[in-house]
This record gives structure tokens, C-alpha cells and sequence, in this order.
């Protein structure tokens, strides 16, 4: 018996417990469609953050803070697989390399396409970045929506958690960690 017949079949067991028409038209395609989903929304598993680094660094003289901002992401949280949505900052000070912009945005993507809590994310994106591009410093900033918390439990709803992982120069130094808050300060305002 194959995975995929396997996952199509539990979410058949899922449809039937909850008392659907499994036969129904609308839901005769619906266990393959899951299924597919599944696998994009946790393709993160199948990369790896060190091969997107590595593939787009540059030297550069550059020792000024690179900030990319408002990175969206949606991920699940793993306690309930239910919806996680947000916004990632991310900054880094250049070491005598810089790497391609939009491998930041799929750094983040990578741990977000997994099961998670968003505070382990935090730290995955960080300690990544700060692991393969060997920067000054790294800061990672996370706001977020927790579907867990909005669709059942405590039904708060619009309610975001906010999570930070700094290294290097934006944990020893006020002056860097002061910068990048301000930089980013606007995202939380909107």
C-alpha cells in the first residue's frame, strides 16, 4: 500500500468521523486534494537552508544592515495542524559576503512549511542564517495569527504573538538591536 493511498484513505476515516458523505460529489476528490496541499504546505522537510544560502553568496565590502521586512508566511502549528500566519523581519550585517535577497524570504519558507511553533521558527531562521552566511550579527522578528487560538480554545481572534532571535551585534549591541526595531517598528503598526 502506497503513502499517498494511505494519506487519502485517513482523511476518508477524517470525512467519515465527523460524519460527511464520503461518496458525496463534492468530497469524491477531496483526499487527493488534501493530500497535495499537505505536501506543499510541509515541503520544508525537503529542503535544506544551508544548499539556498550557499547557492546566492557575493562578496561584498557592504557592513551596513540588510533588513528584508513584512516576509509572509503561513505554517501550522503543530499541537492542533491548524493555521499559523504572519510575518517574518529579518536582518543581518554583512561579514564580507551578502546573499541573494530572495533566499531570505525562502529560508523562511522552509521552516515555515513544516509543523511548528512559531518561538522554534524564530530560532531555526535565525540560527540558519547565522550558521551558513557567518554575518555580524542576525535578527529575526516574528508576528503572527494562531489559528489554535482563534478557531477554537479561546476563540481570540486577531490576537498576534510576537517572537524575537537575535545574535552577534544585535544581542551585544544596543545601538544594532535599538536600528533594527526602529527599522521594523512600522510593520507592527500597520
Amino acid at each position: 500500500m502506497s503513502k499517498e493511498f494511505e494519506f487519502e484513505n485517513s482523511i476518508k476515516n477524517i470525512l467519515n468521523y465527523i460524519g460527511e458523505d464520503i461518496e458525496r460529489e463534492g468530497l469524491l476528490d477531496t483526499p487527493k486534494r488534501v493530500r497535495k496541499a499537505f505536501e506543499f504546505m510541509c515541503s520544508g522537510y525537503k529542503e535544506c537552508p544551508k544548499e539556498i544560502i550557499q547557492k546566492a553568496l557575493f562578496t561584498s565590502t557592504n557592513d551596513e544592515m540588510v533588513v528584508v521586512k513584512d516576509i509572509e508566511f503561513y505554517s501550522f502549528c503543530e499541537h492542533h495542524m491548524l493555521p499559523i500566519i504572519g510575518k517574518a523581519h529579518v536582518a543581518y550585517i554583512p561579514n564580507g559576503k551578502v546573499v541573494g535577497l530572495s533566499k531570505i524570504p525562502r529560508v523562511v519558507d522552509v521552516f515555515a512549511r513544516r509543523l511548528q511553533i512559531q518561538e522554534q521558527m524564530t530560532e531555526q531562521i535565525c540560527d540558519a542564517l547565522n550558521e551558513h552566511l557567518k554575518p555580524k550579527g542576525v535578527a529575526v522578528i516574528i508576528d503572527a495569527r494562531h489559528m489554535c487560538m482563534e478557531m477554537r480554545g479561546v476563540q481570540k481572534i486577531c490576537s498576534t504573538t510576537i517572537t524575537s532571535s537575535l545574535r552577534g551585534l544585535f544581542k551585544s549591541d544596543k545601538k544594532t538591536k535599538d536600528e533594527f526595531l526602529s527599522i521594523v517598528s512600522a510593520s507592527f503598526q500597520k
